[in-house]
């Protein structure tokens, strides 16, 4: 059974979806609301507690001419912002707060032997999410709709591993940053399996601040590699840790949202959120 918060985000992806497909005739308040089979007030009430803006202002965060302004802005300079320093005295960049550790090459080869892993179920503002965790960190979080078929990816992942169905304190600490205030934030930490190049692309992802993008381009060229942007963007596709290494502010140089290993509506969802949440501080 769905809950409310996966039934609402389930209208807002319908929506989102729509605007897309019919931006040219700019569809109005009552037109989407009529989509979605809601009343225009409830839809209106409904889309600005979730995104915390109208959803007129958040078409505009969405669109391609709103990305290459910010690709603009940042091409210079993408990762030595103000914004890595945080938005406010009171709401820190989650980034700054997740640090990488890599699995021992033993750990990598044996599919995980010896190691515990905890696993559980939670909301998101963009669906459910399945989060697992060993001693040293997180090691997996997606966006799944079917918590069996979740449960299957994840046992493949470490196929010589011990599973729980538990909630720790690891994965709860990762999950606060889907609150809306960030500044008891601890940090969290990851316990990755990924080859040395892949650890490399996803610590690169964590300095794209919150509200910002990058390219598949621009990423290759910060680690060094100006001529690996195809194997960047198969690193950020094996990326198996959603929101927390946010693969989500890759989009392509053209200002086009592009690929998203958890759907391209949800995708834009985030992208959204974040550069309405990142106004709202400004």
């Amino acid at each position: 059974m769905e809950s409310q918060n996966q039934i609402n985000y389930n209208r807002i992806a319908e929506a989102i979806e729509y605007i897309q497909s019919n931006f040219k005739s700019q569809p109005n308040l009552d037109e989407v609301a009529e989509k979605v089979h809601v009343s225009p007030a409830h839809f209106q009430k409904l889309f600005t507690e979730w995104a915390g803006t109208s959803p007129k202002k958040f078409l505009q965060f969405i669109s391609v001419e709103h990305a290459k302004k910010i690709l603009k802005e940042e091409k210079a300079s993408l990762f030595d912002t103000a914004f890595e320093t945080g938005l406010s005295s009171t709401s820190r960049l989650h980034d700054l707060f997740v640090n990488i550790e890599g699995m021992t090459p033993a750990e990598y080869k044996n599919g995980g032997r010896n190691l515990e892993i905890n696993y559980s179920f939670a909301e998101s503002p963009f669906g459910n999410i399945l989060v697992a965790s060993t001693q040293k960190g997180i090691c997996s979080m997606s966006f799944e709709d079917h918590e069996e078929t979740a449960i299957q990816n994840l046992i493949a992942k470490f196929p010589n591993a011990s599973f729980h169905r538990k909630l720790d304190l690891v994965q709860q600490n990762a999950l606060f940053i889907f609150q809306n205030d960030w500044s008891k934030l601890s940090e969290i930490k990851l316990h990755l399996k990924g080859t040395d190049f892949q650890l490399k692309v996803w610590e690169s992802l964590l300095k794209i601040p919150i509200g910002k993008l990058s390219t598949y381009g621009m990423l290759a060229e910060k680690i060094g590699n100006p001529n690996a942007y195809r194997a960047v963007g198969t690193a950020i596709g094996n990326n198996p840790v959603a929101f927390l290494i946010p693969c989500h502010r890759v989009i392509q140089s053209s200002g086009q949202i592009g690929g998203y290993k958890w759907g391209n509506t949800r995708k834009t969802a985030i992208i959204g959120w974040e550069s309405a949440k990142t106004n709202s501080l400004l």
